[in-house]
């Protein structure tokens, strides 16, 4: 990937506002004279980081110019595309400013949310992602992603509504310690509460798409999942595995020793043949996989037991 540079600020930016793009080239100009108005209000330093993800269409080009012409704007241009993770990844490396803002580049986030996203920080918070609550997307976008957003918030325990809302807020420290890649980008908000940051919502404001079409496909609702599942295993099991594979081993040896035992009592008194029940083998075969779970789990164990020394933790504050 190509990273255009631009010579350090002088001074360093109270707010870095990233916006990730594909094939959005109608839209950038908009978009920078709204940041800019919104910026101007503030009245505070601020740097703009693109990311283009390897667009086919005039979004660098335009890119190109806005750089040339407004020092705070500066950009990145992948050489093909990477997805929106990857984009926020780099940009987050990048980004130098106290409080960074995140949103897409389509129109639908709006700039003259940012300073209220801000206030939601407050004293209290290092993340506030933004809720969608009134959407203007097709039903075969708002559907998937409400019954997502559902499922996301029940398997996490993280009572947000809209994890996957390109616009929020976070404080330097977060992006700064937070790793995104994949598909990880609709978690950032479980990753940053597992690290220990504190995540709240705030409901805001969603216009309808005004330039292009949607990048959203049914396969990144299937993804999506996917996804998750790797999220609750590197973040919540990936230092203890046992406790995750000896629980449903220890459950699927339980099932099976039940059924056997219980047919075990009606062959030795006479009620049963155990050569015509075939349960009989169904419970050898729960007490079985039960081992190979927790056989599973103890080798994690033992294959992550020599990191644990060298393990690193978000430290908040230190007092000497």
């Amino acid at each position: 990937m190509a990273v255009k540079k631009t010579s350090p600020a002088s001074t360093s930016p109270y707010l870095t506002v990233v916006v990730p793009l594909y094939n959005e080239e109608e839209s950038l100009r908009e978009l920078h004279g709204r940041i800019v108005d919104v910026m101007k209000l503030i009245g505070k330093p601020y740097e703009i980081i693109f990311v283009d993800d390897g667009s086919s269409d005039r979004s660098f080009q335009v890119l190109t110019d806005l750089h040339a012409k407004h020092k705070e704007v500066k950009v990145i241009r992948f050489r093909r595309n990477f997805g929106k993770s990857a984009a926020l990844s780099v940009a987050f490396k990048e980004a130098a400013g106290d409080f960074v803002i995140t949103m897409d580049a389509d129109l639908q986030d709006d700039p003259a949310e940012i300073p209220e996203l801000i206030a939601a920080l407050g004293e209290t918070y290092d993340l506030v992602s933004g809720w969608k609550k009134k959407r203007h997307d097709p039903l075969s976008k708002t559907i998937p992603s409400r019954f997502f957003n559902f499922v996301t918030g029940k398997m996490t325990g993280i009572p947000i509504h809209d994890f996957n809302c390109g616009l929020k807020a976070y404080r330097h420290e977060v992006v700064k310690q937070i790793t995104v890649h994949g598909e990880l980008h609709r978690y950032i908000p479980a990753l940053a509460h597992w690290a220990g940051f504190r995540v709240t919502e705030k409901i805001v404001q969603h216009h309808p798409r005004k330039y292009g079409r949607t990048k959203f496909g049914i396969s990144r609702f299937f993804n999506g999942f996917l996804d998750l599942l790797t999220v609750l295993f590197t973040t919540r099991y990936i230092r203890k595995p046992l406790h995750l594979f000896g629980v449903w081993g220890m459950v699927s040896f339980l099932v099976g020793a039940l059924i056997d035992i219980y047919l075990s009592i009606e062959w030795f008194a006479g009620r049963t043949s155990l050569s015509n029940r075939p349960l009989f083998m169904v419970g050898f075969l729960f007490i079985i996989i039960g081992i190979q779970f927790v056989s599973i789990g103890l080798l994690g164990e033992m294959i992550s037991r020599h990191e644990r020394d060298e393990d690193t933790y978000s430290i908040r504050e230190t007092l000497k």
